[in-house]
């Protein structure tokens, strides 16, 4: 038997055979080169959006071009890109800012066609192949993804994950929340453009009716700044109203639990024989207690618009309870009017309360600021010299625990414990001032009805806030209108 001798190279020198029909050798092997020797070349297929992202930008501040673009030489020394124009634009960027930043300059990999040079044809149409069979992946793939990726990453590697992702601090708990969205929510709110942190807000309070339209409402308001203050103002009335719902479920379990009948609330006077027991005597003339009344057949409950419960008496003459003579006035139904200015009470004392949180967050980032405004220090000291009625009943209560708030520290078991305060660094006296007249006018405004009777002085104090970057939200707005017509912002 004859043997016969092989004629095949090894196969780590081979190279691979072309498919029929392709006339050319794509490249083995990747080269570096400087992003200033990039321009878009003339057969680059994808003609919309060619501009990279901003997020796409900072992943490759962060992290490099991480795939290799491909090129083809051009007779004047440099490459035109036919795959990976934009990842090529976010190198030359990210290099253009990166001595202001700190960061070293980059080399982008490329795979150099110099097989493509009078290759027209083949070179738009790997180009287009390039962009036509790139599927984005599906939303929920990509919020799990996020979530994962941060889960799994070193901790020493997270604040450049961070930044090569585009997500704030947080994130791994956005994306979880995020993907408790169904599909149809969270698609729209991937194609609005929300972040992880935006989504995660969304799922919060999902639950509450209209809540979608009013967030993405508030983020239109917001534009493109950059800033988040109609969002924030959107997010804080959205939670007070889903604690108000949730705090009244659970106070209407609670008496269900206890046996009580909970009385349907009505205006209908005349056809209402119940009665608070605080309008309600024994047949002796003593007060008739929640715990005295228990007994008693006719013992309800109502629940009050704070969520309080409101004992009741089905029935006070049936069941032989005197009414109070101050309360012996006849009830009657509250008109339209009535209604309306109660609801417009009762809602704007929420939103009085819910704007609360925002401001406050406000006020401690410019007071935990590199730098005080000239406007916060004057209007401060203005106030210490002048000793307004808000700064002396702050003053006579002596209660430092928002001071500490603001400057970013918990005050000791003494609310007029202010030694650590006083410790802090010299060039952070001006913080402290600020912080110190922030806490006296907020101190001025804890009355929830505050809104509807502000004050020049405490209008003031808002149309600061405003004036130094603070979105007013709708009830604030309301509560300054009339006077934004005065000249200056006088504390």
């Amino acid at each position: 038997m004859t043997t016969k001798t092989s004629t095949k190279k090894p196969a780590s020198s081979q190279k691979p055979a072309l498919p029929p029909g392709i006339p050319f050798q794509p490249p083995a092997h990747a080269v570096s080169l400087d992003p200033a020797l990039l321009v878009r070349d003339t057969c680059n297929a994808r003609e919309t959006n060619p501009e990279p992202s901003a997020e796409q930008i900072a992943s490759i501040k962060a992290l490099g071009v991480q795939d290799a673009i491909s090129v083809r030489p051009r007779p004047d020394g440099k490459f035109g890109v036919f795959k990976g124009w934009r990842r090529a634009q976010a190198a030359q960027e990210a290099n253009r800012t990166a001595k202001a930043e700190g960061r070293d300059l980059q080399e982008v990999n490329a795979f150099v066609w110099e097989e493509l040079t009078d290759q027209d044809g083949w070179t738009r149409m790997l180009s287009a192949i390039e962009n036509m069979h790139r599927d984005p992946m599906a939303d929920r793939d990509n919020v799990a993804a996020l979530e994962q990726c941060l889960l799994d990453m070193p901790k020493e590697y997270l604040a450049t994950a961070s930044k090569a992702l585009g997500v704030r601090r947080g994130a791994a708990a956005h994306a979880r929340a995020a993907q408790r969205l169904d599909d149809a929510t969270l698609r729209k709110a991937a194609g609005q453009g929300l972040d992880l942190e935006q989504m995660a807000h969304l799922e919060e309070v999902a639950k509450v009716p209209g809540a979608e339209r009013r967030l993405l409402e508030a983020r239109a308001k917001d534009g493109d700044s950059g800033k988040r203050g109609h969002w924030d103002q959107a997010m804080a009335l959205l939670r007070a109203e889903l604690a108000h719902t949730q705090k009244r479920a659970d106070v209407l379990t609670s008496l269900k639990e206890q046996g009580v009948e909970v009385l349907r609330t009505s205006y209908s006077w005349e056809k209402d024989p119940s009665r608070p027991l605080t309008e309600l005597i024994t047949p002796l003339g003593n007060d008739l207690t929640a715990e005295a009344h228990r007994e008693c057949p006719g013992h309800r409950a109502t629940v009050d618009d704070d969520n309080e419960v409101v004992w009741h008496c089905a029935d006070p003459g049936q069941y032989k309870h005197r009414v109070r003579p101050e309360a012996k006035e006849p009830k009657r139904k509250l008109s339209p009017e009535e209604s309306a200015q109660r609801r417009r009470t009762i809602e704007g004392n929420r939103a009085w309360d819910a704007a609360r949180e925002p401001r406050y967050s406000f006020i401690t980032s410019l007071c935990r600021g590199a730098k005080i405004p000239e406007e916060a220090r004057a209007f401060a000291l203005r106030t210490l010299l002048e000793l307004p009625s808000v700064y002396a009943k702050y003053a006579a209560d002596r209660e430092t625990v928002k001071v500490h708030g603001f400057m970013g520290k918990t005050a000791k078991e003494s609310s007029r414990d202010c030694g650590d305060l006083l410790a802090l660094p010299k060039a952070k006296e001006s913080a402290l001032l600020v912080a110190h007249v922030a806490a006296a006018y907020e101190h001025s405004m804890a009355d929830r009805k505050c809104w509807m009777d502000l004050g020049r002085r405490r209008a003031s104090w808002l149309l600061l806030l405003e004036q130094l970057g603070h979105t007013l939200s709708e009830v604030e707005q309301e509560a300054v209108a009339r006077y934004r017509t005065a000249t200056g912002n006088q504390g």
